[in-house]
């Protein structure tokens, strides 16, 4: 992700009036929209490199938000969607955090050891699951895996936060918000009803 200096967001601020009085006919925008789309197929995209993961922390990352969000019939999986990107940047946007992610992808490791002999990237498919149905849940009365359960709640919620943010996420949902109204005629009898606040 590109920094933009406050001199360079000014100077933008300042071409937005201009930019606005240029009035597009349909055909002139549509142009521009095709060479835009092709201009962007044209560049070859480069693999992201993380900032704070490590190659194998951010394997192991990849393979963790897929199997909390895979892809369905409906939407991409979370490293379709860039989760693995978002949780890099937020790992360098708050570095309190930065510990516990660490230690808690070295303890998915050191469980895959323990469990079937290596790491948790290198593990079956049915190995990992295994291995996360003993700490997917905060009920888990084994007092030993208290700090994985801990730590993949916190992985769970950074991986929905990073998925549903997105624009594949949001289509998931299939919200319907944000959506321009020309005329409010205020909430329709049905919803009313349902909230029971129609008289």
């Amino acid at each position: 992700m590109k920094k933009l200096s406050r001199r360079h967001a000014l100077a933008l601020f300042g071409a937005a009036p201009a930019a606005a009085a240029l009035v597009w006919t349909d055909v002139e925008a549509r142009q521009a929209h095709d060479h835009a789309v092709a201009a962007q197929a044209a560049k070859p995209a480069a693999p992201f490199k993380p900032k704070f993961f490590t190659a194998h922390e951010y394997a192991t990352v990849g393979v963790l938000v897929d199997l909390i969000i895979p892809r369905d019939e409906r939407s991409g999986s979370a490293t379709d969607a860039g989760v693995p990107a978002f949780m890099d940047f937020m790992m360098i946007d708050q570095p309190r955090r930065q510990i516990a992610m660490r230690g808690g992808l070295a303890m998915i490791d050191r469980l895959a050891m323990d469990r079937c002999g290596k790491r948790f990237v290198s593990a079956t498919d049915r190995e990992r699951r295994l291995l996360l149905d003993e700490i997917a849940y905060t009920s888990n009365p084994d007092r030993g895996l208290s700090q994985a359960v801990a730590f993949f709640s916190s992985f769970r919620d950074l991986t929905a936060s990073g998925f549903w943010s997105t624009k594949m996420g949001v289509a998931d949902l299939q919200y319907q918000g944000n959506a321009f109204v020309s005329e409010w005629t205020g909430c329709p009898d049905a919803a009313l009803k349902k909230l029971g606040v129609l008289l």
